[in-house]
């Protein structure tokens, strides 16, 4: 089992790997901490605050370590004579790709972002409009993805980018894996206390 893996990639890699499928995670879950962290303090008071700050840590590790396990798993989908790098590489992008179109879902729907009455008539009038929204998105998605992917197929500045990237984004995601430590002790606190 063990060299079916290191096969495919190397624990530095893996580590990498970790550590790009954390980033967006830790990332976004921070942004909606600090949006939320003044109505939270006014709510109750600064401790219970920093107590929910702390599950969403807590949670956006959690959830860092699936989305890693899911894209190594993947990762044995990539061709077999791509270095252990590049296969990083692609898995990084994808996530990134992945992670992006997450986030704008998500902002979408906290500002309030919705289809103006001429669209949802027009869906409503339609006999499939699951059809016709699961179409637009397909057309507004796939360009998003196909294009970095293709470039990275066909290019090894494309990699050597990505490959930058990751190394760069390693860093802050330690810095917020050090947040994660620092909500896990604050939820033991709180609850023992």
């Amino acid at each position: 089992m063990a060299t079916f893996i290191t096969r495919r990639y190397s624990r530095q890699g893996l580590w990498s790997l970790f550590l790009v499928c954390a980033f967006p995670v830790h990332f976004w879950t921070l942004i909606l901490v600090f949006r939320d962290i003044s109505w939270l303090t006014e709510r109750t008071n600064a401790w219970d605050a920093i107590g929910v700050a702390s599950y969403g840590m807590i949670f956006a590790f959690a959830e860092s370590v699936v989305i890693f396990l899911v894209l190594a798993l993947l990762g044995f989908l990539t061709p077999k004579q791509w270095e252990y790098n590049r296969r990083i590489a692609f898995l990084g992008l994808l996530i990134l790709i992945t992670s992006g179109w997450g986030m704008i879902g998500q902002l979408l729907f906290l500002w309030n972002v919705f289809l103006p009455a001429q669209a949802i008539q027009f869906l409503r009038s339609s006999s499939h409009p699951l059809r016709i929204i699961y179409t637009v998105c397909l057309i507004v998605v796939t360009p998003t993805v196909l294009l970095p992917v293709y470039a990275f197929i066909r290019s090894n500045r494309a990699v050597m980018f990505m490959q930058n990237l990751m190394e760069r984004l390693a860093l802050l995601t330690t810095f917020y894996l050090f947040f994660d430590l620092l909500g896990l002790i604050v939820v033991i606190i709180r609850n023992i206390g």
